[in-house]
């Protein structure tokens, strides 16, 4: 990301020689441009997140990330069906031959508050950005 900074920088009006100068000789302003930088770009990487997924043992949800809300495809087992969706292996053979004890489900909701701090809260609750791949395949089993 170190081009991404310097143009960072150079939006905001810091030159080489100030950057250098900051940094030795105002530390806090330097770490507070730092931190303003990791927000611009972990504000992108959620602009570009299209997928997440969040599993546990007996269930996974996969969302995708439209503009105007969320769809929920997702796998859950019935109490004593014998899964494990935290085994990649066990969650393929799921998918392509579904098991007995196993529902497919589907829902969708509108954002309550911008796309982007929905999907910052799911990541801090234990969702994982994805490729969607798993998200598609549970999707063709509807």
């Amino acid at each position: 990301f170190e081009k991404e900074f310097v143009q960072f920088l150079v939006i905001n009006g810091i030159t080489a020689e100030d950057w250098d100068k900051m940094k030795s000789h105002e530390p806090d302003h330097a770490e507070k441009m730092i931190g303003l930088f990791s927000d611009v770009v972990f504000e992108g990487i959620l602009r570009k997140t299209e997928f997440i997924e969040w599993k546990s043992k007996v269930e996974i949800r996969t969302f995708h990330c439209l503009a105007d809300k969320m769809v929920l495809v997702g796998l859950k087992a019935d109490a004593g069906a014998g899964v494990d969706f935290l085994d990649p292996a066990f969650i393929e053979q799921a998918v392509a031959n579904p098991p007995a004890g196993i529902r497919t489900y589907t829902t969708d909701k509108p954002y309550a508050k911008r796309r982007e701090e929905e999907i910052f809260d799911m990541l801090e609750n234990g969702c994982v950005i994805s490729d969607g791949k798993l998200y598609k395949a549970i999707a063709t089993t509807l």
